[in-house]
């Protein structure tokens, strides 16, 4: 609920309601909106002591929006800095399959989330080591398809929703729409996206090792 007071309602409320000359201004609204996921997003990165690249990116995603509106660019720009970092996440989770490090094993299938080392044991035992590779190779696909979809989604709604001049009070009421139209758009689906992945994962590891879900998530293992 922070995430989203913070990062979408905040900034589009601010940009709806004061870019007026007889508010904050065009420019003055845009940087005061900007100034709450932006803080946010250092406020997590400074919390959890530790390099988080989605973090990152997110910060990245809000400078550029900033670095358009101040700069008065092409709202052509908006749309491609919108599918460019989802687009750019996707290809990664690809490419990651040809490295030592698959971002699948980072964003799902990792300690954090389930009992690695159990399910390693039971696929072992079982010989289905092989076939579960298979598997994950197939739900690294499915990760970045995900990406894939919102990066078309944010270009599309970009292009569909903000068209006045970067710089103008319109520009900035066109980009608050745009971020709330988001979440129902792009968010929320992708977000049952995740959920269908990990289901896939959870309903794989569970035919292959035997285990219950209870046994598959971490959080069994810390109650021990």
């Amino acid at each position: 609920m922070m995430d989203l007071l913070v990062s979408i309602i905040a900034p589009s409320v601010i940009l709806m309601k004061l870019s007026g000359d007889d508010a904050l201004g065009a420019t003055g609204a845009l940087i005061t909106a900007l100034a709450f996921p932006l803080s946010w997003g250092l406020f997590e990165l400074l919390r959890y002591k530790k390099f988080n690249f989605i973090a990152l990116l997110g910060l990245l995603s809000v400078l550029l929006t900033g670095g358009i509106g101040l700069l008065q660019l092409d709202p052509q720009w908006l749309a491609i800095k919108e599918a460019a970092i989802p687009g750019l996440l996707g290809v990664a989770v690809l490419i990651s399959t040809f490295t030592r490090y698959p971002l699948v094993r980072t964003m799902l299938y990792n300690p954090a989330i389930m009992d690695v080392d159990q399910i390693k044991q039971q696929l072992e035992q079982r010989g289905s080591h092989a076939e579960f590779e298979g598997r994950l190779l197939k739900v690294t696909y499915l990760l970045s398809a995900t990406f894939f979809f919102s990066a078309a989604m944010n270009y599309i709604l970009a292009k569909w929703v903000v068209t006045s001049p970067a710089g103008s009070a319109a520009f900035n009421e066109e980009l608050a729409w745009m971020t709330l139209m988001s979440y129902p758009v792009i968010v929320i689906p992708s977000m049952l996206m995740m959920m269908g992945i990990l289901y896939y994962l959870w309903r794989t590891i569970h035919s292959m090792t035997g285990l219950s879900f209870e046994k598959i998530l971490v959080s069994h293992t810390s109650n021990k």
